[in-house]
């Protein structure tokens, strides 16, 4: 198994962290990416707002990771999503039906308890493309 960490390319090293795990994992043609949120990763701080605004920068996330891997929103297959409130499910949906065309990533969405404040939490899979 040849297994490589992704970094968010605007992660700054300021010994900001939020657990020991990696933000991307990439694996025998696989990227598996860590949970994302409303993180400005330039400053290393939750940048709390609307579900709306927080789905987009979580969004941004994966896809800055997914870039750092070789691929993009497109080749993401599965996302998990967490919202600490099911009922900003559906203006959490609008804003990310917007950064996928064509076929879907199959999707689990679920309520739960997160931390910082945040209101969504998104983790994805993505199949690298074979260059």
């Amino acid at each position: 198994m040849n297994k490589k960490e992704i970094r968010h390319p605007d992660k700054v090293d300021d010994g900001f962290t939020t657990g020991a795990y990696s933000a991307g994992v990439a694996v025998d043609g696989w990227l598996y990416v860590s949970g994302q949120a409303a993180i400005d990763f330039k400053s290393s701080k939750f940048i709390l707002g609307t579900i709306e605004s927080e789905t987009k920068l979580t969004m941004h996330n994966i896809q800055r990771i997914c870039e750092a891997a070789g691929c993009t929103l497109d080749d993401i297959v599965k996302c998990t999503v967490h919202l600490s409130d099911m009922k900003d499910f559906d203006k959490y949906n609008v804003v990310y039906s917007e950064y996928f065309k064509g076929i879907r990533p199959a999707r689990t969405t679920v309520q739960s308890g997160l931390g910082h404040g945040i209101k969504i939490e998104i983790d994805a899979i993505a199949k690298i493309p074979n260059k």
